[in-house]
Parts: structure tokens; sequence; C-alpha cells
């Protein structure tokens, strides 16, 4: 569906007062309740919130697509009311909100601001998807993921894939592996790649680290797999026997909406801004939020904000941009957040939790960490959990101080980092580009794979890759 033209600027702020929506009206000034106390059971409403996005397109399609939010919203009372039986209404208040203001705002805030630039962005021209131009388009978005973030990088780069490959009847794999690589493994290399490896940066990992210790690994990964792309796009050419269509003459490529990169560029800025400033902390409603952060929500709703004034309507109609992938991303991830934060909670008490049995196997005999386990363990939690706070949980349970993993213990973090990262490509949810992505995809038209089918493309390309990389790096 094209942009409406009531879909004004004002769409901004209406989303942005929707997110805050959820404020409680008293202070919540409760304890917080230890991932110790929690049994495994808190985790049944983010299994079946997991089961309904991967089964209820497949089985109730109709009924999914009109009531998603509606489903999420179910699950997520689904915990939080017995959890405010169990503990008290006050402490349920308190953790919904502890999360959606921590973790919830500044992450869809975020998110906000880098769709709305990188759909502000129009690649002109003449591009034909032949396998030669899409193995370009995914190297160039794998390069930049670094230097713009996964988020950034995808929602520049998606519309012109779509377009380039139009005329072509077989390219559902190029839009799998384009998860693969721009929304996941190529924001390996700086703290602006990955929120993982941002939350690294903040707890004190040298910026410059991942860059010199990933790289390999990054460069392993991202060969391999372009080169397999480029094996499967060849086969997909030659069994469609596609035809390049004749558009006349052929257009030079040029960028429009140059101020989408200048404000993507502020959105950066503000990410590292927030790393290096750290003033204090403010009270909202009872919950405490470093002020850094506070300016980030504010800053990033800005940039969106500016960004629909600054950009022209003709223009965002002509890239497909609509309003339906970062709503459903918004309402799907809010349930998300808050029905798994009992799970993460458990693997946050470590050896004190339920989980106990599955923080043991990340040390040996002696104590001393076992970075091929780390890096499994890091990477399928991922797959499935938000991949930035299951980074911080390993991270803590490898010592947490940067200074001994960056040296002594590199090897250990390294594989943190790398299981973080490259396997948040192994579902739909382990990273948000990944679901943002199928949302645009399918808004224009395309066939996505179903929760389990991506599953079975991450199977086939990327489990054996990370073996690989498990014999050779850890």
């Amino acid at each position: 569906m094209r942009l409406a033209r009531a879909m004004s600027a004002a769409t901004i702020p209406a989303l942005a007062a929707a997110a805050l929506a959820i404020l409680p009206a008293t202070p919540a000034a409760a304890a917080e309740v230890s991932g110790a106390e929690l049994s495994v059971f808190w985790g049944i409403p983010f299994v079946g919130m997991l089961l309904s996005i991967a089964l209820m397109p497949l089985l109730a399609g109709h009924i999914w697509h009109h009531h998603y939010g509606k489903i999420s919203a179910g699950w997520a009372a689904l915990l939080v009311l017995p959890f405010a039986i169990a503990f008290g209404p006050e402490v349920a208040a308190g953790e919904v909100w502890h999360i959606m203001l921590q973790e919830y705002i500044p992450f869809i805030a975020l998110l906000l601001a880098l769709y709305v630039t990188g759909g502000g962005v129009l690649l002109k021209g003449t591009l034909v998807g032949t396998p030669l131009v899409n193995v370009a388009l995914l190297a160039l978005g794998t390069v930049i993921a670094s230097i713009m973030g996964t988020t950034g990088a995808s929602m520049l780069l998606i519309r012109p894939v779509l377009r380039a490959n139009a005329f072509r009847r077989r390219k559902t794999h190029t839009f799998v592996f384009f998860i693969f690589l721009v929304s996941n493994i190529g924001g390996s290399l700086t703290p602006l790649g990955d929120p993982p490896l941002y939350l690294g940066f903040l707890k004190g990992v040298s910026f410059f680290w991942t860059t010199t210790h990933l790289f390999s690994e990054f460069l392993f990964c991202a060969v391999l797999l372009l080169a397999a792309y480029y094996v499967l796009d060849v086969m997909a050419w030659a069994r469609e026997k596609a035809a390049i269509p004749d558009t006349g003459a052929k257009e030079p490529l040029r960028l429009e909406g140059l101020v989408n990169l200048a404000l993507i560029g502020v959105v950066v800025v503000m990410v590292l801004v927030q790393g290096a400033w750290q003033p204090g902390e403010v009270s909202l409603f009872g919950q405490h939020i470093g002020a850094e952060r506070l300016l980030g929500v504010v800053v990033f709703v800005a940039v969106a904000f500016v960004s629909m004034r600054l950009t022209p309507v003709a223009l965002r109609e002509a890239n497909g941009f609509a309003w339906g992938a970062i709503l459903e991303v918004a309402k799907l991830f809010a349930a998300i957040f808050v029905t798994m934060s009992p799970v993460l909670a458990i693997l946050r008490a470590g050896e004190a939790g339920a989980a106990a049995p599955l923080v043991a196997l990340t040390s040996g005999p002696h104590g001393e960490p076992i970075p091929w386990v780390y890096f499994w363990l890091s990477g399928a939690l991922s797959s499935f959990l938000d991949n930035a706070p299951t980074y911080l949980v390993f991270f803590n349970l490898a010592g947490g101080d940067p200074i001994h993993l960056m040296t002594e213990g590199a090897l250990t973090l390294a594989a943190i980092s790398c299981g973080a990262v490259f396997m948040g490509a192994n579902s739909y949810i382990g990273n948000a580009p990944n679901f943002m992505v199928k949302a645009i995809v399918e808004e224009n038209g395309e066939r996505m794979p179903s929760f389990f089918g991506y599953c079975a493309w991450a199977l086939v390309f990327l489990v054996p890759l990370f073996i690989l990389v498990t014999l050779i790096f850890f």
C-alpha cells in the first residue's frame, strides 16, 4: 500500500505518544524481582508469542494479519496479570515500565529514525537485478552495515534491491541472503553496527576492538555467503531464462533525498554521544534512565519528524514507503520485550537461576571459559531472544571485566560477540531489521518464507557456516 497522503509528519509524534501511553499513572517504586525467584514456567507466554508468529500466518493468516496486535497484547497480558497476582500489582507495573523505559522506547525510537530516513533516500537510475548486480548490492550493504548500523543499511538498500529484481520470478533467495548479510553479519565490525556490540562499547570495550578482532570471522562468513548466493542466483537466472527488460535509454544511477543521509549521520553521532557522554540519571514515574538515553529518544523522534517534513511525498511514494512495516515491528516487539523479560532474568541469575545447567556448560572443569560454548549458547539464544541483552548476560558470565576480556579473554569475547551478531540471522526475530525487511518485502507484494521456512534456510546455509567458524576460530 502506497504512502497515504493523510500520513504526514504528524504521524511521528503520534507514534511517540503511543509508545508513551503505557506510562503508569503513579510511580512504581517497587523492588525488582530476582531471576533466581522465577521458574521456567514464566517463559510460557514468550514461547506462545514465538509460536503465534511462526504458526498463525500459516494456519490462520486472515486472523493474524488483522489482529496480530491484539494477539500479541494477549500474550503480554498472560504474563503480566499472573505476575501481578504473584508479586503484587505495583511490582508488575514497575517491571513493565522498566522494560518499556529502559529497553523498548529507546529501541523503537532508534528504529523509527532509521526507518523514516532510510525510506527517504531514493536510488534512481537503471538498476537491473542480474546476479552480478545483486551480489554488488549485497556486498555494499554488508560493508556499510558496520558504519550506519544493520537497520540503517537494511532500510537504505532493501527498496533498491526490490526495484532491481521486480522483473525476476525467482528472487526469494535474494531477500533471505539480504537478511543474512546486510541485516546481521555486516554489523560485526564496530559498535555502530549492531546493538550487542554497542552494549559492549558502553561496558568499556574499545571502539575498534571488534574491527581488529572480528575481521577474520566477518570476512570468512561474508565471502562464503556471497559466493553461495552468487551460485544460487546464477542457477535461478538460468532456470527462469530471465531477460533483461528493455527500459529504453539507460539512466545513470543517482541518489535523491540526500538530506536523509545527513539525518542518518545525526543518528550515528547521537549513538556515539550516548557512549561517551553520561551526565547522570533522570527519574520518570519511579524509574531512572540515563539522561543521554532520554536525549537520544528525543533526537531520534526529532530526526524522523524532520525527515518527514523535508522529504517530498512524491519521493517517498516512488520509494514505496509505507508505515505498515514499522507499525508491525512496534506492536510485535512490544510484546516480545515484555514476554521475554523473565527468560532473560533467569539467565542473568546464572547458577542461582533455573537455567543453571545451561550456564554451567560455559566453563571447563577448572572454571576456565570454553569459547566455542559461549559462541553457540550466546548465538542460539540470540536467534530467538533480543541479542543485545543476551550478549550482556554472557559478557557478565565471562567475568564482565572489559580489560581482561579484551586481552587474556579475547577469544571468549570474540566468541560472544560473533554468536550474538551472526546468529541473530537464524530467525526473523533474532534481530529487528530481519522482521522489518520481511515486512517491507511483503508490503511490496513479494513472497517471503514463513517463520519456519526462513529457519530452514538458516539451517541449510548458516548452521554449516557457523560450524566451520567454530572449527577454524573457536
